[in-house]
């Protein structure tokens, strides 16, 4: 029997107390290995030694454990052992020969996230075409111009996205995702992420016109009067009847009560609600800028700053050229789009009191969101200083007001310097979950855009990257992350696993769903679902839809045509999970099985769940030891689920421990997850 592969500590609950520790607390922080395996075990903060003590043994465990006086700032540490003769150390990998300050175990005095986030089954939905509540309140066509082109409504709910869809509208509003709450409850959703809500000219809305209503295409009408544009005008003066739609009040007002409602019908159903904030850049719709000239003239509407050298919204936006008005071309796009101005927060304390007083009234009654997703976060503002500046009051902020409220930023690499307790609570979790699951079970880049075949079932690249990734963010953080297989920005995951290079334009949409295979879906489902953070389902995963990278992961949701068996898979694993609180912010352990097998446990104190993934193309039978995740030496393990290369079953089978290990066989392409409770 190893005895090393017996020490385990983290930073959860179980192993730091008080868990989210406030500034100047003492916390007790602690270890375990095997009874009577470890002569000494020093902790190391900071470069201090410390003695720890023994504090209990529990099972096959002994516990050390060391008190540390908090300041007001985070801690670094690892663990020093000597066992056996040997001086060894303890970081975030495990057990190493040399610590690695990469890998230090963090504790930031003063960080808390919301308890409701911590593990939630999370929904994404791309409003526009996940259901059609309202055709009244559809856009019509030829309603506006936009890019140079005349909107278009898509008659057909069942047609695929085109290559230049961003002014392409389904029909999907929030009346429909009311008529579908039944169904969404039904599949055991926590919370429900949107993509934008607000007043967009787009489908996907992420180039704002006015932060403070919902847009009404979404909701309903209070009145619905004026002219489309003529065949051949692309002048939005001219588009009478999207000015009234979207800039006269009674229309405004009449979508935000609406969503009011709409929220207070999720909230009795136990579900949260999390909105898209694009803070980093506007629309050029905004009013604030209005260079389409909408509001130009429009009753109780300021001039933009397009529109007016001496509007009020001037210092909103950097404009490179001066005495240029009125209409003035030359401002600042991000990354160069004219259609989406950059915001000037480096020289504008106006914009940011007011963008903080937006993030204010959103999770204030009687709208009450639960949670911020924060679009390109890390763009925000010219400088690091100006960014980090915003962000630490927009937490301030926002917890002041309701310190239950989520901050989720979404950040490609490393995002540490805001998860210090200061600013975000965490950050759809690209590299630290969708990156390496896709190329384990795949060998796909998440855009479909690379293939690397070496990478498929490669365990040791798994847990390399996982390593490093997870050692950048904190417990408070991994707990409360958004971990996705697809969203609105990549390839569908099922789209992947046909092992296809491309998108939309060099492929087309038929070879987006041709050789697809479901039983590396259902095995990442079952990683996603028992994996530390927040199981993001984007809508439509769940019943099979297909997709290159966006436009053509923003198909309609297919309903009448689902795939019943994924979906029932869906809510066979979100119930397993839900029922399970060791897979909701229990700890996590690798396990070493070996013959490519990606093994992990997830445990608390009385409950242990054990999962292994297979990508081989025929079934392994392996013993795998067991009792160093916390199962006796001799015990009954329950199954929860297996999955394989042509089915699925959920489990009623026992399978028993023996001198603490147990014979499992783990199907082609399959999966299993195994179950203890004391």
């Amino acid at each position: 029997m190893e005895y090393t592969d017996s020490f385990f500590s983290d930073t959860t609950k179980y192993y730091v107390t008080p868990e989210e520790p406030a500034k100047y607390d003492q916390v007790k922080i602690r270890i375990r290995c095997k009874i009577d395996y470890a002569q000494r075990i020093y902790l190391v903060v900071d470069g201090q030694r410390e003695l720890m003590l023994p504090e209990r043994r529990e099972k096959l465990f002994e516990y050390f454990a060391a008190t540390w006086q908090l300041e007001n700032k985070p801690i670094h540490y690892h663990f020093e052992i000597l066992a056996d003769g040997e001086t060894m150390y303890y970081d975030r990998r495990g057990l190493v020969a040399i610590p690695g300050e990469h890998f230090e175990f963090i504790v930031i005095p003063g960080f808390k996230t919301p308890a409701w986030a911590k593990g939630a089954v999370m929904y994404q939905i791309f409003v526009d075409r996940f259901f059609n509540g309202n055709v009244n309140n559809d856009v019509l066509t030829g309603e506006y111009s936009y890019l140079g082109r005349h909107v278009q409504h898509v008659d057909n709910w069942y047609d695929i996205p085109e290559e230049m869809d961003v002014g392409r509208f389904y029909g999907g509003d929030l009346e429909g995702v009311w008529k579908k709450l039944d169904y969404l409850t039904d599949l055991g959703v926590e919370a429900i992420y949107f993509n934008p809500l607000f007043v967009s000219p787009s489908n996907h809305k992420y180039d704002t016109q006015d932060y403070d209503y919902i847009d009404p295409h979404l909701a309903f009408f209070a009145h619905d009067k004026g002219e489309h544009l003529e065949p051949d005008v692309n002048d939005n003066r001219e588009a009478t009847r999207y000015r009234a739609r979207v800039t006269e009040l009674e229309n405004l007002e009449n979508a935000n009560r609406f969503f009011a409602r709409f929220v207070e019908e999720v909230h009795e159903r136990g579900i949260r609600i999390i909105l898209d904030g694009v803070f980093n850049h506007c629309g050029s719709f905004h009013k604030w800028m209005d260079r389409e000239r909408i509001y130009e003239d429009a009753e109780g509407y300021a001039k933009g700053a397009y529109i007016d050298e001496n509007s009020p919204y001037h210092s909103y936006f950097r404009f490179s050229g001066s005495g240029e008005w009125p209409y003035n071309n030359h401002y600042e796009g991000w990354w160069g789009h004219e259609t989406l101005p950059k915001l000037n927060y480096d020289d504008s304390p106006e914009l940011k009191q007011e963008i903080l007083r937006i993030g204010e009234k959103w999770i204030s009654e009687p709208y009450s969101v639960d949670g911020w997703r924060l679009d390109v976060a890390a763009d925000l503002g010219h400088t690091p200083e100006a960014n980090h500046a915003f962000w630490k009051d927009f937490r301030k902020r926002i917890k002041q007001t309701n310190e239950d409220v989520l901050i989720l930023a979404e950040h490609y690499g490393d995002a540490s310097p805001w998860l210090l307790g200061d600013e975000w609570d965490s950050v759809m979790n690209y590299d630290a979950f969708m990156e390496p699951v896709s190329w384990y079970l795949t060998g796909m880049q998440k855009h479909s855009d690379d293939k690397r075949k070496d990478l498929i079932g490669n365990v040791d690249a798994f847990w390399s990257a996982m390593d490093w990734h997870m050692a950048l963010i904190p417990t408070p953080s991994l707990e409360t992350a958004m971990n996705q297989l697809s969203n609105h920005d990549h390839s569908r995951f099922l789209t992947r696993t046909n092992g296809k290079i491309g998108r939309l334009n060099t492929l087309g949409s038929k070879a987006a769903s041709e050789d697809i295979r479901k039983e590396i879906m259902r095995q990442a489902v079952l990683i996603q679902m028992t994996w530390p953070g927040c199981p993001t389902v984007y809508y439509g995963d769940e019943v099979g839809v297909c997709g290159f990278t966006d436009p053509d992961n923003r198909r309609p949701f297919p309903w009448g045509n689902e795939d019943a068996g994924l979906l029932v898979f869906h809510k066979e694993m979100i119930r397993i999970r839900k029922e399970n609180p060791e897979l909701r912010t229990g700890s996590l352990k690798k396990m070493n099985v070996g013959d490519g097998i990606l093994a992990y446990a997830r445990f608390t104190d009385s409950e242990t769940s054990m999962v292994m993934i297979s990508c081989a193309d025929a079934p392994i039978e392996k013993t795998v030891s067991v009792w160093e995740v916390g199962v006796p030496m001799r015990a009954e393990l329950k199954l929860l689920i297996l999955t394989s290369d042509h089915s699925y079953e959920v489990g009623t089978n026992s399978y028993y421990v023996i001198d603490g290990t147990v014979r499992v066989t783990i199907p082609a392409q399959g999966g299993i997850v195994l179950k203890y409770k004391a």
